[in-house]
């Protein structure tokens, strides 16, 4: 019975130390809270305003303003295209850049500073300026000028699918198939160039270039018999050309036949 009596009066103490300590923990609360309560008031009485947060909209552009960085980009092309006839390359680069400074999203003006860069031999900022308008217009010229940029910088492959994107968009084109067929050759695709050099022949019939291109395209595959067909296309436009001469001559010695096409 003792024990019992002994154990109520423990259970009875422990309750009052815990119920003791809840009482000092919200008395520390309500007294935070008083305090904060305090400032504010004490806040409002200096005057102070207190607003909500809210999400900046950014103000439409005056159309006003619109048509004056119009014309200020206008105003700059033109004194750009003047210093491109004057082959003035630093001078085109900066007003182009002083333009964008203006219109950002000038896509034109992009194409323009990604042809400059072609033209002045910078062709990897090229490659960079021409992805860029690509992932907003599909436009044949930048794809074509992507893969020029690609294949004066080796990248032989990327070139035949840059050209190829072009071609895919202009496929009458014998220029970009000529392209296409010359980045070929430059990636060792032979069998896939000697069909676009010899379409692209067809109506470049007097690029006597081409023809020397489509040549060694049919040797590298073995196809003698077209490569001695392509330099007696190109024999019969430069008659005097001695080496041309002299490649058919060493193939009629080594017994190859004429095949007519």
């Amino acid at each position: 019975m003792v024990y019992v009596v002994v154990l109520l009066v423990s259970l009875s103490g422990i309750c009052a130390l815990l119920g003791l300590k809840l009482l000092v923990k919200q008395r520390s609360v309500r007294r935070f809270v008083r305090s904060i309560r305090q400032r504010l008031q004490s806040a409002e009485d200096r005057g102070a305003v207190f607003v909500e947060e809210t999400k900046v909209i950014k103000p439409p552009k005056n159309p006003r303003a619109s048509a004056i960085e119009l014309q200020q980009v206008r105003s700059l092309l033109r004194t750009a295209e003047k210093a491109w006839k004057q082959q003035n390359y630093d001078e085109v680069e900066r007003l182009l850049i002083q333009a964008l400074t203006i219109q950002p999203h000038a896509h034109d003006v992009h194409a323009q500073l990604g042809k400059l860069y072609l033209i002045s031999g910078r062709e990897s900022k090229a490659e960079a300026m021409y992805r860029e308008l690509l992932q907003h217009r599909n436009d044949v010229s930048f794809h074509a000028n992507l893969g020029l940029a690609y294949y004066r910088q080796g990248k032989y492959i990327d070139a035949c699918k840059s050209y190829q994107e072009a071609l895919n968009l202009d496929p009458k084109s014998a220029e970009r198939c000529a392209a296409l067929g010359r980045a070929c050759i430059a990636a060792q695709r032979f069998e896939e160039a000697a069909p676009l050099l010899e379409k692209a022949s067809l109506s470049l019939s007097r690029d006597t270039e081409l023809l020397h291109l489509l040549a060694e395209c049919y040797l590298q595959l073995n196809q003698k018999d077209k490569a001695e067909e392509a330099y007696r296309r190109i024999n019969r436009l430069e008659p005097y050309d001695e080496e041309v001469k002299a490649k058919i001559l060493s193939m009629h010695e080594q017994g190859e036949p004429l095949v007519a096409h």
